[in-house]
């Protein structure tokens, strides 16, 4: 249950530090390590250890999420270098990767996608941290094992097992903005049965930034995640998993101050998976999942009748076999085929598409001797509605010697256009703009011509006769891995990915309300490349200090171009003569910043059964818009200024079982009304965490 307001003032107060930090111990790597301390399956779909991997990857442990006392995994992922979470227009919160936006990160809960992108958006405040044991990062296009949507990196979510016995924990933390965080872990696990559930409520009452309006940035919400997994070893060799997933959200949805209603979300995932080892070399899976994810809301007048309501019902069913093959301690083959089966029925759609694609992989990963490791892969994805796609990656690290190693990868991602970027149809009630998919726009302009809603057409209606082709890119990392000392350790990466065929919006027409009419349409050339840095420094079991920095460049090339050629020009005010640009004025893609940081300060203090630490996270200037109407982001645009956010909370362990913390999320209380609605403000909070 929830606790009353008593309680949670009682638990506030009393609040002064959580759970003591577990420490990673490396192993020994092979290609089929079982140590899974600091092992990641994502990046090759078998077990590897994390610093062999000839791919720029990020594992986050639980001993981590545990000790920054992180809600949601959005506040989790927004702290590690190279990623940063973006709020779209929807309310969602999103995550860009080496500069590609949040459409093209494929996010996974144990090995199996999550669907429900709204506006290209899968909102990461969906998931709640609580029961994850870690949290495995793959950058980089990943098409050659995942398929479409992994054309900027995957991000894969780590459920916990049960342990041996019965085991459970209740967390409940409460802080500003009435916010109200509950859970509940149960696991059971004797002979060749295991069972695990996980309930969290989550609730706030939301908050607003701007002051000038009644409308909240962010309205009142709650909502509830059940997962429950069972494992049942049927012998030696042969093991069924069974496991579910719910989560349901209310949210008082809110337009103005006459038309107010509620928004619904319900979604739910099946997953079933049956391996069988026929032999020290030969093991296969059978695996099926199937995931809905259902949204509404609707809007009243102010004498309780219905202004306007909506609905978006995805479908997605996936069974899919594959084997491994392992000749040696050196070596292993894997492959599978599968079908991913995709419906959705949409209030704003001309139509409700269907979209099936067959899929086939296979991978190669071997140490060719002590110090070099390859991997090769590809994968071929076929579509009923668009040309099949063939997505080849090839990866090597190369140990130099004991302290020092280098790396590189070079592969192809893919993303097919999505439902919405082909079948939309949808008119903004109270603004008055209109966004069309790109298979729509024929015959909808022709109806908005006849009702006399189109000013006029700007992008002629024969551009829309061919097909939306599916955006592709071409992805590269060069890394170096040097550990001069057993206490310190450093990483560079370089990467480069060259897109084409990128899928984005433009005004196709302006209306006689003086709005636009939106469409898709695919952008030539876009390239993002820059660098990342990682260090870590562990003097001792007690003190941890990392950070990390990562420097960006997304440019589309078409501007470059006109750059070049002197063809843009800009003005300082309205009341200015216009000047002419040059190379150094264009700043990039909208929504990218240059230059990202973080630093974090881990302590443990065993004497005490405590642990503190603080978290700072720096993004600098970034623009949003084109603010002098050149269709270009340039030097003489208005930017977003650069902000950095600092966390700190402490944590304090009672007679073994039983954690008290205290923390501060954005010290300083950073907020910027205009620009930016994912960050509240501070928010001061308490936790009580039980193990029994």
């Amino acid at each position: 249950m929830i606790l009353n307001n008593k309680v949670k003032l009682g638990f506030f107060f009393l609040f002064s530090t959580v759970l003591n930090g577990q420490k990673a111990v490396a192993k020994k790597d092979t290609v089929a390590t079982q140590n899974l301390d600091e092992v990641i399956i994502s990046a090759t779909k078998t077990i590897r250890q994390l610093s062999s991997l000839p791919l720029p990857a990020q594992l986050i442990s639980n001993t981590e999420i545990k000790q920054i006392n992180s809600l949601r995994l959005h506040n989790v992922l927004n702290e590690q270098t190279g990623l940063i979470t973006v709020p779209d227009f929807g309310g969602g919160e999103g995550i860009q990767i080496q500069g590609l936006d949040s459409q093209y990160t494929l996010l996974l809960i144990d090995g199996v996608p999550l669907i429900g992108r709204s506006a290209g958006t899968l909102d990461l405040s969906r998931i709640t941290v609580g029961n994850i044991k870690q949290i495995e990062i793959v950058k980089g296009a990943s098409s050659s094992l995942y398929g479409s949507e992994a054309m900027g990196g995957i991000i894969n979510i780590i459920t916990k097992k049960a342990k041996e016995g019965f085991k459970g924990s209740l967390s409940n933390r409460y802080g500003s903005f009435n916010g109200n965080d509950l859970g509940v872990n149960l696991s059971y696990k004797k002979k060749k049965v295991s069972f695990s559930t996980y309930f969290n409520s989550y609730n706030s009452d939301g908050y607003n930034l701007d002051t000038s309006t009644t409308l909240n940035t962010v309205e009142p919400f709650s909502n509830y995640t059940l997962n429950t997994k069972v494992l049942y070893d049927f012998s030696d060799k042969t093991d069924f998993l069974i496991s579910g997933r719910y989560y349901t959200q209310k949210q008082d949805y809110i337009a103005s101050e006459t038309l107010k209603g509620e928004s619904e979300i319900k979604e739910w995932n099946t997953h079933l998976k049956l391996e069988h080892k026929y032999s020290t070399k030969w093991n296969s899976y059978l695996e099926f999942y199937a995931t809905r994810y259902k949204a509404e809301e609707y809007l009243n007048n102010p004498d309780n009748s219905l202004f306007s309501e909506a609905y978006f019902n995805q479908l997605l069913l996936r069974p899919e076999i594959r084997g491994a093959y392992t000749p040696n301690n050196k070596s292993i083959f894997i492959g599978g085929l599968g079908l991913s089966h995709e419906t959705l029925k949409r209030t704003y759609f001309s139509t409700n598409p269907t979209f099936n694609s067959p899929y086939l992989y296979l991978q190669y990963d071997t140490n060719l001797s002590e110090k070099i490791n390859i991997l090769i892969g590809a994968r071929f994805d076929a579509h009923n509605k668009y040309k099949s796609q063939f997505s080849p990656k090839g990866a090597l690290r190369y140990q130099i010697n004991s302290t020092l190693a280098v790396k590189g990868s070079l592969g192809y991602g893919f993303k097919s256009p999505d439902f919405r970027q082909l079948y939309f149809d949808f008119s903004n009630a109270t603004v008055g703009y209109t966004v069309l998919g790109y298979n729509a726009v024929s015959t909808r302009i022709a109806e908005l011509e006849k009702e006399e809603q189109i000013a006029n057409i700007i992008v002629p209606i024969s551009e829309f006769s061919s097909e939306l082709s599916p955006e592709n890119s071409i992805g590269v990392n060069v890394g170096v891995d040097y550990k001069p000392l057993h206490t310190i350790s450093l990483s560079i990466n370089l990467f480069r990915n060259n897109i084409k065929d990128l899928i984005d919006t433009r005004v196709i027409a302006n209306k006689t309300n003086g709005q636009n009419v939106f469409s898709y349409y695919n952008v030539n050339e876009v390239y993002t490349e820059g660098l990342e840095f990682n260090s870590t420094w562990k003097p001792n079991s007690q003190l941890k200090i990392a950070a990390g920095y990562q420097l960006l460049y997304a440019k589309d090339k078409k501007a470059e171009k006109a750059f070049n050629n002197g063809e843009v020009y800009a003005r300082e005010s309205s009341s200015s003569s216009s000047f002419q640009l040059r190379k150094t004025h264009y700043f990039g893609l909208y929504n990218r910043s240059r230059h990202t940081a973080n630093f974090k300060v881990f302590y443990n203090i065993p004497k005490w059964s405590a642990n503190t630490n603080l978290r700072g996270v720096f993004r600098s200037k970034y623009g949003l818009y084109d603010t002098n109407s050149n269709n270009f982001l340039d030097a003489y645009d208005d930017f977003v200024s650069g902000y950095s956010i600092w966390n700190w909370a402490i944590n304090k362990t009672f007679y073994k079982n039983y954690q008290l913390g205290f923390g501060i999320d954005n010290l300083l209380g950073f907020t910027d009304t205009q620009n930016i609605s994912n960050i509240a403000g501070r928010i001061i909070y308490g936790k009580l965490n039980i193990q029994f």
